[in-house]
């Protein structure tokens, strides 16, 4: 098994060290939450608890690990052995994935000796800010296309292989069909779809050719790329193929005026009574792009959405933070202009109006409000103490807040949502 006790920065490390030096082994609590949403989002979707916890079961010190650590020249041998025996064996409290959360409310929060937890941060930051980035992107081209179907397109230029993996998973939550992504439809039992590429196409004399060779291998998944050339040339061709016989599923259009281009390739397909044949965008689409040529009423069954969801361009990164909220039992504030803390363990209770997201209220855990709660108790001791969701009820949980959500938070214009911290 790898270990994951490397997956941190140099200073919690030192930090630890310190603190058991100095004695400073009491009860901490961490929370992890986003300050203020991006100017681009009006919501976030929680998303990467699971893999966090398959992380932390991870999260040890082996021998390599402690021999690199020992060639630093840094700490101590008595560290070291505290490192050797470490196991996380504290107490999670998290929001479920798949709930809407917004600003200033605790997404994770970890209890424990504060050597223990503190040595987390990183490896708590980087798993739930990647996961909740890109499903929080994901769901806006989701709320736009109104049921056309979505598919992943974005492995190729994701950052890194893991981060396209984890990004499928965020983009099935958040609605999407599927995923190209072979590894992440083996991995998280998502659907897979793809056909072929550009180069498939040159690689024959002739661009019917191409299509019909490809039919013959895979008549089901009989989708023809028509914009390697001219694309309502293509589209005639596909047309003639298929009056002859040859499969034809659907059209994929990767390029071009697309508003144009797919009214006039449907006119094309429904004037030779091929009205089933679906067309597939892709190509630099993203929510926007997606908004645009439905409103204009563009014939467009499915998406297929990569690299400016991949890498959530319009807004890559979240204002993230992990930070000390409790310590032995006493409040511990952060009054830093512009990144202000609060203080102790925290629940969230929600309440609605007439079934729909009216305001959040974020509370001293040990308080009782008649609003629902959102924080649930996930691993008690370092042992769960919840049944986990699949994939799917993960889905079906947003899929539940998005039909609780104000209508003005479902479009692309920035719009508020009231957090009232207490």
């Amino acid at each position: 098994m790898d270990f994951l006790g490397l997956c941190t920065d140099l200073y919690e490390l030192t930090m630890a060290q310190s603190y058991l030096e100095n004695n400073k082994k009491g009860k901490a609590v961490f929370s992890l939450f986003v300050r203020d949403l991006p100017e681009k989002r009006n919501f976030l979707v929680c998303c990467g608890l699971e893999t966090l916890l398959e992380y932390l079961s991870r999260f040890r010190f082996g021998d390599k690990e402690l021999a690199y650590l020992k060639s630093l020249n840094i700490f101590s041998s008595s560290f070291l052995d505290f490192l050797k025996e470490y196991e996380f064996k504290g107490n999670l409290y998290a929001v479920p994935e798949g709930r809407v959360v917004f600003q200033n409310e605790p997404l994770v929060q970890i209890e424990g000796s504060l050597p223990e937890v503190q040595i987390l941060e990183t490896l708590v930051i980087n798993t739930i800010h990647f996961q909740t980035l890109i499903a929080s992107k994901a769901v806006r081209s989701y709320l736009v296309a109104k049921g056309k179907s979505l598919v992943d397109f974005g492995f190729r230029r994701s950052h890194e292989l893991q981060a396209g993996i984890y990004a499928a998973r965020a983009s099935y939550i958040a609605g999407f069909a599927g995923t190209s992504n072979l590894e992440a439809g083996r991995r998280f039992k998502i659907p897979v779809f793809g056909t072929v590429a550009h180069s498939y196409i040159m690689v024959f004399d002739k661009e019917e050719e191409a299509f019909e060779a490809f039919a013959r291998s895979f008549p089901r998944n009989a989708v023809f790329l028509l914009d390697t050339y001219d694309t309502l040339s293509a589209a005639k061709k596909a047309v003639q193929l298929a009056k002859k016989g040859v499969s034809l599923v659907g059209v994929r259009l990767d390029s071009g005026d697309i508003a144009k281009l797919s009214k006039q390739v449907r006119s094309i397909l429904d004037s030779a009574g091929l009205k089933k044949v679906k067309i597939i965008v892709s190509g630099g689409v993203d929510e926007y792009s997606i908004k645009e040529w439905l409103s204009k009423n563009c014939p467009i069954d499915a998406f297929g959405v990569g690299t400016k969801f991949i890498t959530s361009a319009d807004a890559p990164y979240l204002d993230i933070a992990y930070k000390l909220v409790e310590y032995d039992g006493k409040p511990k504030v952060k009054t830093s202009p512009g990144k202000a803390t609060f203080p102790y363990k925290r629940q969230i209770y929600r309440y609605y109006r007439e079934g729909v997201m009216h305001r959040d209220e974020v509370v001293p855990y040990t308080t009782r409000n008649k609003g629902e709660t959102l924080i649930k108790e996930i691993l008690k001791e370092g042992s769960l103490s919840v049944k986990m969701p699949s994939l799917k009820e993960i889905r079906e949980t947003l899929m539940k807040d998005l039909e609780k959500l104000p209508p003005s938070l479902k479009g692309l214009k920035k719009e508020s949502y009231e957090v009232i911290i207490k």
